[in-house]
């Protein structure tokens, strides 16, 4: 076999890996509108969640940060708007983004991840849209600056959720449980300060 021969076989299972991990991606597209978006907010933490929630510090490394329950849609703007957002949070956060974005590059192209990322985006935002407004009304809630963040964030974490498939890292990485807890019906608000602000 000559080197070209080599080159192609990897080149062919790099193709066939991409499109697994694309795969992946498009499953959970398909599973973004059975999650029972921000239903469970408000309600009391179930010792479930609270794994999640215990789970997303450590692997962020903030594991001393206090996990607070946010109890209405009044306590999540607080939060929500706060501006002691503990920016070591944000950049944590961000650096993971960026290398999950910078491994995803190495298994498929830059047009074919942001097709499914966009196509991803599209379909949370429309599941988690229809799910926030619902979860409003039931709450007496009309600030359509704080629908506009809850929906955002769902998106944000249904995008950092998918990047992991693609990178193909472990099962660990910080943003499985916070995908998770969102799929637990919570919106995970924000870390200011030393307290992991939950609803």
């Amino acid at each position: 076999m000559s080197y070209d021969d080599d080159e192609e076989f990897a080149a062919d299972d790099r193709a066939e890996e991409g499109l697994a991990r694309l795969l992946a991606v498009e499953r959970l597209g398909a599973h973004l509108a059975a999650v029972p978006w921000f239903t469970h907010i408000g309600q009391p933490l179930l010792p479930p969640e609270r794994g999640h929630a215990r789970a997303y510090l450590d692997a962020l490394g903030f594991p001393e940060a206090d996990l607070v329950p946010i109890h209405d849609w009044e306590e999540a703007a607080s939060a929500a708007e706060n501006p002691g957002f503990d920016s070591a949070w944000w950049d944590a956060e961000e650096q993971l983004r960026a290398a999950l974005t910078a491994e995803a590059l190495t298994i498929v192209d830059d047009r074919e991840l942001t097709l499914a990322l966009t196509r991803l985006a599209e379909r949370a935002g429309a599941a988690a849209r229809r799910a926030a407004n619902e979860a409003a009304e039931l709450g007496h809630m009309d600030d359509e600056s704080l629908l506009h963040a809850a929906v955002g964030a769902a998106v944000q974490a249904a995008h950092q959720r998918a990047l992991v498939e693609i990178a193909g890292v472990d099962a660990d990485h910080a943003f499985r449980p916070k995908f998770a807890l969102f799929e637990s019906g919570r919106w995970p608000i924000a870390v200011v300060g030393s307290t992991f602000h939950l609803f």
